[in-house]
């Protein structure tokens, strides 16, 4: 590579003076420098050389041509914002292990303070790579050393804090989603932190210092306080998810060892949830903040607080209604069976919030919902059940009618759960007639064919439960739908009378004009039919006309009396403009009133 650059520099210089042109040495001596300076990078670091940078090609122009100014596009950045040390020359220290015992101490905390040094990841990756080295490779050492169960003194806690503070406490990059768009694990790319290798270790050793056997938590309370916590959870907002992983981990770590910091951190926690649910709708730890409550809820005390029923009702449910729920729903179904199985008496409002925060149109978000309800189910208490089944079932006549076949067949799947089948049959009397209906007309027209497997199977469980009332719920079903086809009829011949009825009128009348004129000409025509067939020979169909003209004579007189009853109460008036009326200019103009009376003199009329 070295030589390649040789050979650029020197056709230039050729170049330079063919065109009698003076060149500058100092591009040169760059160059050498910059060659130099990779190659002993490429040494230090031991590893593969780095992807080649993309070059930006212009397009190509047609002869004649003028081409524009190149406008260059904002990149998004890909790392965090560092704080950039300015003096990264780091001296390689030597090996704890072959130190002396009374001097790994001091050497150790000398390594600590080395890694506070930050370096450049993102507009320079290949800038300081020696350096870099160094850092990674003392973090490796007391990775190393802490994880054989060496003693950690007094002395190591603010440093280890304070490095772990420096490297990791920092602004995070701009949302790659900022709409709050669905991430999608599978189809998705996370967008991944470029400091990555160094802060992984700095993760690690903190983990480790965290979990040794000899960590004394009344030390380290000096300095993993309420401002360290909530730093430390608004990296859970990163986009990196091995991040949020080693984030998850080391607060639940941080909640079991300081009893002092628990209450505060589900405080924190909620101040999370609150600020996603009802002013960004956009988060990326939700998942994460989800895991560690479901072990710690797994671990309240019995009975439960009412911080924690509240937390419950006011917090977790409502989770329910998020856009991007499916990014974190199992961790919140797990944490939502937890309480129930801790206090089986806040199955009802549970399920009534479920059932208020039901999908109407969107249907994976519905089969969602029907999954965490199955898990409600499998824990619920036969006397809470008979609380909610009347609610619940009707919802799920309704998932068994969805079009959605994926909806309807997650629906039916309950007949096969053992435990949910002792409870219908238990209460068959009132669950079978709301969804019998269902049931049966949708076995014959739906139109996915493994959905009328599935109701056949249903309609012959509940056969077997009970055949007298499946035999009254049929009879029931078609007297049903044979006043509804009754009803059906009776609405036809209406408007099939309503329709000859205008079909005449308008093959009657043979002029323009307003609708009141249109009715005025149609009756008034049919009178004078009626008035000449009287006085001349009579004609087929006589008596007809004659009804028509006392229909028409009607339907003139009760449409003069129903303006006449309706104007006495309210005027019609007529609607000048066809544009939407603004609510509040109305109030406006209604509520205005003219200062005419309290004037001392009335207007004059003439001047006005």
């Amino acid at each position: 590579m070295i030589k390649l650059l040789f050979q650029d520099v020197k056709i230039k210089l050729e170049k330079g003076k063919n065109n009698g042109e003076t060149n500058d040495l100092s591009e040169v001596k760059n160059s050498n420098s910059v060659a130099a300076q990779s190659g002993n990078n490429m040494v230090v670091s031991g590893g593969p050389p780095p992807p080649p940078t993309a070059i930006n090609k212009t397009a190509k122009l047609g002869p004649g041509a003028v081409q524009g100014p190149i406008i260059k596009k904002d990149k998004r950045q890909s790392s965090s914002r560092f704080n950039i040390t300015k003096n990264r020359e780091l001296e390689p220290l030597p090996l704890i292990k072959d130190a002396p015992p009374g001097e790994r101490e001091a050497l150790f905390v000398q390594k600590l303070q080395q890694c506070c040094v930050l370096f450049d990841f993102v507009s320079d990756p290949l800038s300081d790579l020696k350096w870099k080295e160094v850092k990674r490779a003392a973090l490796n050492e007391m990775v190393e050393y802490i994880s054989s169960q060496s003693p950690i003194t007094d002395a190591i806690y603010p440093e280890a804090v304070h490095m772990f503070s420096v490297n990791l406490f920092r602004t995070l990059p701009p949302s790659s989603n900022p709409n709050g768009a669905e991430f999608d694990p599978e189809e998705d790319e996370p967008t991944l932190e470029a400091a990555w290798p160094h802060l992984q270790l700095v993760y690690e050793l903190f983990l480790r210092l965290l979990e040794a056997r000899d960590f004394q938590a009344s030390v380290a309370k000096k300095y993993i306080d309420h401002k360290f916590v909530l730093n430390l959870l608004e990296l859970f907002d990163s986009e990196d998810p091995r991040e949020r992983d080693f984030l998850k981990t080391t607060l639940h770590r941080i909640y079991g060892k300081f009893l002092g910091l628990r209450a505060y951190i589900r405080k924190q926690i909620n101040n999370v949830f609150y600020r996603f649910i009802y002013e960004t709708e956009h988060h990326n730890g939700i998942a994460e903040l989800l895991e560690i409550l479901g072990s710690i809820i797994n671990g309240f005390a019995l009975p439960l607080k009412d911080e924690h029923k509240l937390f419950l009702l006011r917090v977790l449910l409502p989770l329910h209604k998020a856009k991007s729920l499916s990014v974190y729903h199992p961790q919140l179904a797990y944490c939502v069976v937890q309480f129930l199985e801790k206090d089986p008496s806040l199955t009802q409002p549970v399920i009534q919030s479920l059932l208020k925060y039901w999908p109407k149109t969107h249907s994976p978000k519905e089969v969602m919902f029907l999954n965490e309800l199955e898990e409600i189910l499998d824990v619920i208490e036969p006397a809470e059940f008979q609380k909610v089944m009347e609610p619940l079932f009707r919802q799920l006549s309704k998932c068994v009618s969805s079009p959605h076949f994926q909806v309807a067949e997650r629906a039916l799947y309950y007949w096969n759960n053992e435990y949910v089948m002792s409870l219908i049959s238990d209460n068959v009397t009132i669950i079978l007639p709301i969804m019998f209906p269902s049931l049966y007309r949708n076995s014959k027209s739906h139109w996915n064919k493994t959905i009328h497997g599935l109701i056949y199977n249903a309609l012959k469980i509940f056969m077997e439960m009970n055949q007298r009332l499946f035999d009254e719920c049929t009879q029931q079903y078609k007297a049903e739908k044979q006043k509804e086809r009754e009803r059906q009829l009776q609405r036809d011949e209406h408007w099939q009378r309503v329709e000859s009825l205008a079909q005449r009128v308008v093959g009657s009348d043979n002029s323009g004009g307003d609708d009141s004129t249109f009715m005025n000409n149609s009756i008034n025509t049919s009178k004078d039919d009626h008035y000449n067939n009287q006085s001349g020979a009579e004609s087929p169909g006589d008596d007809e006309a004659d009804d028509e003209v006392l229909s028409y004579e009607k339907l003139e007189e009760e449409a003069k009396e129903v303006r006449k009853t309706r104007n006495k109460t309210k005027p019609l008036l007529r609607r000048k403009s066809d544009l939407p009326q603004d609510g509040y200019t109305t109030r406006a103009l209604n509520d205005h009133k003219r200062a005419d009376e309290f004037l001392t003199t009335p207007p004059d009329v003439n001047k006005c």
